[in-house]
């Protein structure tokens, strides 16, 4: 082994474009001066490891957001991006004029543009997360042996407009072909844009496909549609239904605040139910309907539920959990062992939100198990770039599985200079904790363990407070990480507790030190420090001698790049009596999504480095307590490419 000299590497960098501005942190003390802050890189015990290609089936439910790009072809030229197109950054975020949530981030105003080379933009591309050949992207449902991803998909461009719906095919949730465009905004119920929807297989094995479709006067309304030939598994071809629309906005709803269609659930009496996001004033709801045949309709009184304060909810999904079961539920799973999950995408700050509660099928009433955590005040199903998200009932695997839209965080002349724009999450079962019974856990799909090769495990790597250790694995593009955290017990039981908040986005992300915490690793990291994402926990003590853990994601320092979001994300994580803390993190390039505690807390980073790019990106353990040391345990893979064709 030999020391590593580093740079402090939770000083803090400027966000006002000049990249040479490397100024302290006020409130970052540095580390003591008699101390090497970094030590060799730890040693690994390599086990061998293969890669095994596996695929499986279907999907269920449909529609959300990607984006793909301008007919593009990168020549190769590492120096410069000016052989691609720009165009002129509107002012106001694209979709709010046309009645949907912004699908454009908008940089601060005056912030620098970023001179992205080519090579750095080629980077950004994921390698096994789904996405578009090209232009901007974003429903799921299992069929015949395959399973179908129905997703919104712009032909002509990398940024949100001329709506139609991409599909795409996998047996396995990772491995996808992609197949003709399903379908295209050609009636007048749909010539604004064919949006959001959910498909139901009824108990024949027929598929109905209810959509939300922009009119020609930008009216939102649900359409039916169907398999033009149900026995063809890929499902290439559809009819739209020749009454459509076949719900229209209901007297007292804005006729831009009615849209996407839940999978339907058969309730006691034989009909289907639906529900269907909207709100009134500030309060958002979901209004309820009964059908028998998905043509014609009743508004049921009042609403499945409704919560003051959060604007439209758009993406409502409504969903069973065992109580008592490790396996997911369909649709229409009702009884004693059986919570309900109500989630909405709120419109207005374009995070997911979810509770638990109970549902009463014969008032078509739902009540959250907590008011305090209800739904778009309480938990989140992600706490970083995770929206529009949908689930589905896979019955080949009986499990539930959540499908996500991480969108750009990047300027959108920059997504047209790539050309591509948005990406799906690796998909997620979704079951209820049961050791707390008051939230959910969400994991990676397993057939994501697939694609790893070349494991590294680093037993018990010790990291004192103030300490930063490199971990050698090699390159860190595509990487699965599971770590395990111990901190030092005599530190949890000798620091005195305090009566301080804190919060990960308002205490200095990684670089506010506190006795027990922040501990972590440094993703996508430069080889001096200065341009790092860390993943972290931070334990604080109160008066009465409790602990509360938060779990971050701290993108203030992820790129030197000024016109990027740069937000430091996350949330308290619960850890009962003893539990080790734990980690699992996937790194696919410029996604980074992570789970705690086995996915009772999640967060998905989308990081535009300029830097800490292909061979020059490290990993390293840190722990920038002032007080606790920390060991960690990891295992560590490559990750292949998955198969998108």
């Amino acid at each position: 082994m030999h020391n590593m000299s580093f740079p402090n590497p939770f000083r803090s960098t400027s966000n006002s474009g000049d990249q040479s501005n490397e100024n302290p942190s006020p409130y970052v003390p540095l580390i003591d001066a008699g101390r090497d802050p970094t030590r060799a890189p730890a040693k690994s015990r390599r086990r061998p490891s293969r890669v095994v290609v596996l695929l499986l089936a279907g999907l269920l439910a449909v529609a959300l957001l990607l984006a793909v790009a301008l007919n593009y072809k990168g020549n190769g030229d590492e120096d410069s991006a000016t052989n691609r197109p720009e165009n002129k950054m509107p002012s106001v975020a694209r979709g709010v004029e046309e009645g949907v949530s912004a699908k454009s981030f908008i940089p601060l105003l005056g912030s620098a543009k970023y001179s992205w080379t080519n090579k750095m933009l080629d980077w950004q591309r994921t390698a096994y997360h789904f996405q578009p050949k090209k232009n901007w992207m974003n429903g799921p449902l299992f069929y015949k042996g395959w399973y179908h991803f129905f997703y919104q998909y712009n032909p002509y461009g990398a940024v949100w407009g001329n709506i139609v719906w991409g599909h795409a095919v996998s047996r396995d949730l990772i491995h996808w072909r992609h197949l003709p465009i399903a379908m295209v905004p050609d009636h007048w119920y749909d010539i604004n844009g064919v949006w959001t929807g959910s498909a139901t297989i009824l108990p024949d094995g027929q598929l109905v496909m209810l959509y939300t479709g922009s009119t020609n006067e930008s009216v939102q309304v649900q359409n039916l549609a169907y398999p033009a030939d149900p026995s063809d598994s890929l499902l290439t071809n559809w009819i739209k239904y020749s009454g459509n629309p076949v719900l229209v906005p209901p007297p007292g709803i804005h006729y831009k605040d009615f849209r996407d269609p839940t999978t339907a659930w058969l309730t006691p009496e034989g009909k289907w139910r639906i529900t269907i996001g909207s709100k009134v004033n500030k309060t958002g709801i979901s209004l309820v309907y009964d059908t028998t045949d998905f043509k014609s309709y009743e508004l049921l009184d009042g609403v499945l539920h409704g919560v003051a304060g959060t604007g439209m909810w758009e993406c409502v999904d409504f969903y069973p959990v065992s109580k008592i079961k490790e396996n997911g539920l369909d649709t229409s799973e009702h009884g004693q062992d059986v919570k309900h999950v109500l989630k909405t995408s709120l419109d207005d700050d374009r995070n997911d939100y979810y509770a638990l509660g109970t549902y009463d099928s014969s008032t078509a009433k739902w009540t959250p198990d907590n008011p305090i955590i209800d739904v778009g005040i309480g938990l989140r199903y992600d706490y970083g770039i995770f929206y529009a998200s949908k689930t589905f009932y896979d019955q080949e695997k009986n499990r539930r599985v959540l499908w996500g839209w991480i969108k750009e965080m990047d300027s959108e002349n920059t997504d047209i200079q790539k050309g591509w724009s948005s990406v799906q999450a690796i998909p997620r079962t979704i079951l209820l904790d049961k050791k707390t019974g008051s939230n959910l856990v969400l994991w990676p799909v397993e057939e994501v363990e697939k694609l790893r090769f070349k494991k590294k495990v680093f037993d018990k790597v010790e990291a004192k407070a103030g300490e930063v250790v490199p971990l050698e694995v090699g390159s860190v593009t595509q990487l699965d990480i599971v770590v395990e955290f111990e901190v030092d017990q005599n530190a949890l039981d000798s620091i005195d507790g305090a009566n301080t908040t804190y919060s990960c986005n308002a205490n200095g992300g990684a670089a506010e030190r506190g006795a027990l915490g922040p501990f972590g690793l440094l993703v996508l990291t430069d080889n001096d420090l200065t341009e790092q994402t860390p993943i972290y926990f931070y334990i604080s003590k109160d008066a009465e001698g409790n602990f509360k853990t938060f779990f971050c994601a701290d993108q203030s320092r992820s790129s030197k790049a000024p016109d990027v979001d740069k937000g430091i994300y996350g949330s308290t994580v619960p850890v009962l009596k003893g539990e080790k803390l734990s980690m699992r993190i996937l790194v696919d390039h410029s996604i980074v999504e992570t789970f705690a505690q086995g996915g009772r807390t999640c967060i998905t980073s989308r990081i535009y480095p300029t830097t800490a790019v292909g061979e020059d990106a490290r990993l390293f353990l840190f722990n920038n307590a002032t007080d606790a040391g920390i060991t960690a345990s990891l295992q560590i893979w490559q990750m292949s490419s998955a198969y998108v064709q």
